[in-house]
């Protein structure tokens, strides 16, 4: 048996290691062994030499970000005219029939589009939650492209039982029968899901929202994804016509439609939950139901800004996503971390001025310790994700945790000025840099800027010429 290939990240400017402590090291190396972190430390510490060793001089070195929620087919449906201005509902029913007309080409290649734009962004594990299957469409399609690129991946096998004949949103011809929908949902995982450390496939059971599938196959899913211990995601309470639509069809807020289905615990993330209530956010915190924050899709919908303070001080575990490429019209996970970051501070700015023990207003109060810092920012874009997903494998930067990171240049103009003071806070605070290097499992998969596993220029053309087919397609 041959012994395991090493790496070895030298000298780095700054290490952020997000581990327990927090803590951010100067001159610092990482060691890898397989696929694995085996040291972390100073850089005189650490051994000299390895299969390779990557020069991390003037860089600053992230865990790899982690996604929590995307939809990675719509990369080829960005800036559609007819929908660019619309909200949540008409945006869908604007697009559901252009997406009738995906095939699995559309969705192998759109899947590494989308994942290639993501590892160029420094993120290494995403989520992708995939709900239509016209024309032959698999998730297995989404599952082999990610393998082929290189991705940590955690494929979400979503669904729609509900047309506009049963009072629900989508189109009769892209709803799915529901025993259909959970053979092939048992299926996938049978043949994909790896619950073991370090897994590169996981499978997740998604139902997609409820204007779109039924209460029985909503509990149905929670209680197949349980007997095999995988997770549950769906949409909830993404905005004011989402609650709406619970509370006259099923007499409910959509945090207690959850509950009522089973759809509240650990192993459960919602992605949006905009509309979230007080009473959703402490059933959250008291059952440890994620929320995947999609803050750049929320404002191109108009849906609102999500209470993620609010969430974060009751404890509800928070990660990020990117949402569909559709509706955010980017995937760049770090700038989604900034937007965030940004987005918190003006919700803090909307509240009532504080006000004395006199009634007067106070002056000079500091919004950001309130809203959003730079580093916890970064910390849901690494950590929060891991939670979110339940990986307690990735998200940090410490011995015996998967060979993730990201390397991002303090030498470029974005940058100066603000790297020599705080090269943590300027990675959030500065434009949203590409990443230099990305490592997903100790295999470098973006080296100087570019990918490496993918032959990226041909396979944006391709995604071009599949976009264009996809959407005049749907015109005739």
């Amino acid at each position: 048996m041959s012994a395991a290939r090493t790496l070895l990240v030298r000298d780095a400017a700054c290490l952020a290691t997000l581990d327990d402590a927090g803590r951010e090291l100067r001159d610092a190396s990482i060691f890898i062994r397989g696929h694995r972190i085996e040291a972390i430390g100073p850089a005189g510490d650490l051994p000299q030499d390895a299969d390779e060793v990557i020069s991390a001089c003037g860089h600053l070195v992230v865990p790899g970000l982690v996604n929590t929620h995307h939809h990675m087919y719509q990369s080829l449906t960005r800036a559609v005219p007819g929908v660019q201005d619309a909200e949540l509902f008409a945006w869908l029913r604007g697009l559901y029939p252009i997406w009738a007309g995906l095939t699995p080409e559309m969705v192998r290649v759109s899947t590494q589009v989308a994942m290639a734009e993501l590892l160029l962004s420094g993120c290494t594990t995403s989520s992708d939650h995939l709900y239509l299957y016209p024309d032959g469409v698999r998730l297995d399609d989404s599952i082999e492209a990610a393998r082929e690129i290189g991705m940590r991946f955690v494929a979400a096998r979503g669904s729609m039982s509900v047309g506009e004949s049963q009072g629900g949103l989508p189109p009769d011809a892209l709803v799915e029968d529901e025993d259909a929908i959970l053979r092939d949902t048992q299926r996938l995982i049978e043949a994909w899901h790896d619950p073991a450390h370090g897994a590169m496939t996981q499978v997740a059971v998604a139902p997609c929202s409820p204007f779109s599938v039924s209460r029985d196959l909503m509990r149905q899913s929670a209680a197949l994804a349980r007997s095999y211990g995988v997770r549950l995601h769906t949409h909830l309470a993404e905005n004011d016509h989402d609650v709406a639509y619970s509370l006259e069809q099923f007499g409910r807020t959509p945090a207690q439609y959850a509950q009522d289905l089973g759809w509240t615990g650990d192993d459960v993330w919602h992605a949006h939950c905009v509309k979230l209530d007080e009473e959703g956010i402490s059933l959250f915190a008291a059952t440890r139901t994620g929320v995947a924050h999609c803050p750049c899709s929320n404002m191109r919908l108009a849906s609102g800004i999500a209470p993620v303070r609010r969430m974060l001080d009751a404890g509800v575990p928070v990660g990020l996503g990117v949402d569909g490429s559709a509706s955010n019209d980017g995937a760049h996970l770090l700038a989604e971390a900034r937007q965030a970051m940004l987005l918190a501070r003006v919700a803090a700015a909307m509240r009532p001025p504080q006000r004395g023990a006199d009634g007067r207003t106070v002056f000079g109060c500091d919004v950001a310790p309130a809203a959003m810092s730079a580093r916890a920012a970064l910390r849901l874009a690494t950590r929060g994700g891991a939670s979110v997903l339940g990986r307690a494998d990735i998200g940090q930067l410490a011995p015996g945790f998967c060979a993730d990171l990201a390397l991002f240049d303090l030498r470029t103009v974005g940058m100066a000025g603000a790297a020599v003071h705080d090269p943590v806070a300027a990675l959030l605070l500065c434009a949203s840099p590409q990443a230099a290097f990305t490592i997903v499992q100790g295999r470098v998969v973006v080296r100087e800027g570019r990918i490496t596993t993918v032959d990226l220029p041909p396979l944006v053309e391709r995604h071009n010429r599949l976009a264009l087919q996809l959407v005049q397609g749907a015109g005739r």
